[in-house]
């Protein structure tokens, strides 16, 4: 059965740090096209950062570019997003989600990540 378990998400003042996980199961992570997604009150879900399965390519929002990384552990099966410097508009429930070939996107459960002082 694949699982998607997403965790590290808390509060944090700006200009602080985060480590999100994203543990799997179920399927191997480097067979999957996996990113993180974000949505913040009465926004839409929006794209953060993901990684290609396979090559590992990555890339990121432009909101989060330089200050956010994405990472992959094979041997956990594990998909992580470092968030350094964060500001108060990066508050928001973040989402791991898979997309494997010829099957349906899988999401996790959510993490809430609030920056504030």
């Amino acid at each position: 059965q694949v699982q998607l378990v997403e965790s590290g998400g808390g509060l944090v003042q700006p200009g602080g740090s985060l480590r999100l996980s994203c543990a799997a199961s179920g399927f191997t992570v480097s067979t999957a096209a996996m990113s993180w997604y974000r949505q913040a009150p009465g926004k839409k879900r929006e794209l953060v950062a993901a990684i290609t399965r396979t090559a590992g390519t990555t890339n990121y929002a432009d909101s989060v570019k330089g200050r956010f990384t994405i990472s992959r552990d094979n041997a956990k099966n594990t998909v992580d997003l470092q968030m350094n410097s964060l500001k108060a508009e990066d508050t928001a429930v973040y989402y791991c989600k898979a997309n494997r070939p010829s099957r349906d996107p899988y999401w996790g459960q959510g993490t809430q990540v609030t920056v504030s002082s």
